[in-house]
């Protein structure tokens, strides 16, 4: 049986399957990331809920795996020359899983990178600014009697649609005709956006039309249907 005692988040969420990679996440958008991944690749892999609610992600187990204390984080006991692997990033996981399993992104060296390319667009700019336009919109920062920080991540979300919508011009896909880690890192995001952070109207969301058909597409999905509920949330 695979060894994980040197990884101490296990300790915190013990692992039943310990052959299996070990998801620590939450369905956020940067957490479904990687279980819409998983789902998609077929791995077989066992999650663990994470609960903000409890600073789980804080915790010194939780820590140990990832010192920046997000989600999400997983360990691979199958990694590189057959050990166990600690990650953390979810756009690094991405790329990972993509190199494992060779799914979900080109074999070709150009390919690859356009892909890589998407994922960097999608950590650098569509998170960063949509979550921030969130906050701002529908949590605490609603409150500020300075609109200015709401305009200023209202602006640069359209802006960013706007270059996913010119990118997706007769596109299915970012790549084109193939699926890819690049639409997987973002659909979470776009969903969100609509949806939970209540911005659909806010950033004129119908009029980047290729981008709404893109996420039609692509929560049409199966595996992205179970992926965005995965770790199963208290009741």
């Amino acid at each position: 049986m695979t060894d994980l005692s040197d990884f101490p988040i296990t300790r915190r969420w013990p692992a039943q399957h310990p052959d299996r990679i070990q998801l620590y996440s939450l369905p956020t958008p940067n957490g479904v990331k990687v279980s819409i991944m998983l789902e998609e690749t077929g791995l077989a892999y066992e999650p663990h809920l994470v609960d903000f609610a409890t600073n789980d992600q804080k915790s010194p187990e939780f820590v140990s795996l990832n010192p920046n204390g997000k989600i999400p984080a997983m360990i691979d006991p199958n990694g590189p020359g057959g050990k166990p692997l600690g990650l953390f990033e979810s756009g690094a996981i991405l790329l990972y899983l993509a190199g494992k399993t060779g799914k979900f992104i080109p074999s070709n060296p150009t390919g690859r990178w356009e892909a890589t390319q998407w994922v960097m667009f999608q950590m650098g700019g569509v998170g960063p600014m949509f979550g921030q336009l969130g906050f701002f919109n529908k949590f605490a920062g609603k409150d500020w009697e300075d609109k200015r920080p709401l305009g200023r991540y209202v602006d640069e979300s359209k802006r960013l649609l706007g270059v996913m919508d010119g990118a997706l011009a007769g596109k299915d896909w970012f790549l084109g005709g193939d699926y890819t880690i690049a639409d997987i890192s973002m659909l979470g995001w776009v969903r969100n956006l609509i949806g939970f952070y209540e911005a659909r109207d806010l950033v004129g969301f119908d009029d980047f039309k290729n981008v709404g058909a893109w996420l039609e597409r692509g929560l049409a999905r199966p595996a992205v249907q179970r992926g965005l509920t995965i770790p199963a949330k208290p009741a």
